[in-house]
Order: structure tokens, then C-alpha cells, then sequence
């Protein structure tokens, strides 16, 4: 994927949390800005998860485990991102809405389209 795919999918991620913090109840996003870092902060932290402990715990995994760890990292992110605040139950109600809003559109992620870096050698 080019940097520029990159770029928009996270500013559609960016607006998804906006749009997440305006239906959840003690999740919050104070802006365009700090949404897209939190879709930063949330992409990084998965993508530590799933080299520490594979492809099945990360937030974009399936499951209980990965929806676990989706609002364990949603959670974690509001001490990284400023104007971001969420409450334990604030964190796993974005990410239930979040997995629901991915079952509508889902955003293909690096790791599920198999991208290793070594596709051109083939």
C-alpha cells in the first residue's frame, strides 16, 4: 500500500472514532486532530501486539481476545492522545461499535491482505 492509501485510511479511521465518540456514552474525542492520532496510536499498538504475540490477539483479530485487547488499547491510548477520554466501559462500547461499524466497512488491514514487503520479488 502506498503512503498515500495510508493516509486515508486513516483519515477514515479518524472520522469512524469521531463519529464512534458521538454515539458512545464516556468515550470522547476532542477533535479531527486527536481522533487521527488515536487511529495512529491504535494502529501502532496493534501492530506491537500482533509482533509480540501474533496475529490472533491483536484488535484486528477475531473474537473475544481481540475485542479484549481492542478496548484494552483504546483504554490505554487516551493517556498518549490529548483531548481523548474514556472510561473502562466507554472503551469496550467503542470497540463493540467498532467492530460492528467493521462488519459494514471493513478496512482491509496490512495484515489481513498477507503485505510482507516482498510482493514485487515474485
Amino acid at each position: 500500500m502506498h503512503i498515500l492509501g495510508h493516509i486515508v485510511r486513516f483519515i477514515v479511521s479518524a472520522l469512524m472514532l469521531l463519529v464512534v465518540s458521538w454515539i458512545v456514552p464516556g468515550f470522547t474525542v476532542g477533535g479531527f486532530w486527536s481522533a487521527f492520532f488515536l487511529a495512529l496510536v491504535i494502529a501502532v499498538a496493534a501492530w506491537v501486539i500482533e509482533g509480540v504475540f501474533g496475529k490472533r490477539i491483536t484488535p484486528f483479530g477475531r473474537g473475544i481476545v481481540g475485542f479484549l485487547v481492542s478496548a484494552l488499547v483504546i483504554w490505554a491510548a487516551q493517556f498518549i492522545v490529548s483531548n481523548v477520554s474514556t472510561s473502562i466501559i466507554g472503551a469496550i462500547l467503542a470497540a463493540l461499535v467498532i467492530g460492528i461499524i467493521d462488519l459494514f466497512i471493513p478496512v482491509k488491514t496490512p495484515f489481513e491482505n498477507g503485505v510482507s514487503g516482498r510482493e514485487g520479488s515474485r
